[in-house]
């Protein structure tokens, strides 16, 4: 977890600069964070590569089959009731790359991953709450917005998240 968590922070310092102000970056933090119910249930992913003979964690994400659509252990608001796969949506959670390993299909082959595991459980479509930086990634990739929800940090500052989905079945 230690090494999921410096992933984490070194993906959200450094690969939302281009998108967000500095005060826009800590208030989303604020809904980002660890959440170990992914892993406890097995549904979170990380990808990792070998440098100078050690082994490195590069991306990491996953899916969820909780009602949570996005946070850490200690987000607000989370729904932590196991969704019915007949009549509720699965959830891509936690998506976060290594600044240098940004833009090498590694956000693609996550969500490849967390879709089939979620077709395998048998839910029919899934969703996701993107960060701005996020949202072109998922559009590419099938998700449309249906929702754009806006809340503000501690700072004052606003963080957009933007609720997202997809279809499971072809």
């Amino acid at each position: 977890m230690p090494a999921i968590l410096d992933l984490m922070g070194a993906s959200i310092e450094h690969n939302m600069r281009d998108f967000l102000s500095e005060a826009e970056i800590a208030s989303a933090r604020e809904s980002m964070g660890l959440d170990q119910s992914l892993i406890r249930d097995g549904t979170y992913f990380v990808i990792e590569t070998e440098k100078d003979g050690q082994t490195v964690m590069v991306a990491c994400g996953g899916w969820g089959k909780r009602r949570t659509l996005f946070g850490g252990d200690a987000t607000e608001g989370r729904d932590d009731r196991l969704s019915d796969p007949a009549t509720e949506p699965a959830r891509i959670r936690a998506m976060y790359t290594h600044p240098a390993w940004v833009r090498r299909g590694l956000g693609t082959l996550l969500l490849e991953l967390g879709e089939q595991a979620a077709r395998d459980a048998g839910f029919q479509t899934i969703e996701l709450g993107s960060t701005i930086p996020g949202q072109p990634l998922y559009e590419v990739r099938g998700y449309d917005a249906f929702h754009t929800e806006i809340r503000t940090g501690a700072n004052g500052e606003s963080n957009t998240i933007i609720h997202m989905r997809k279809s499971l079945v072809d």
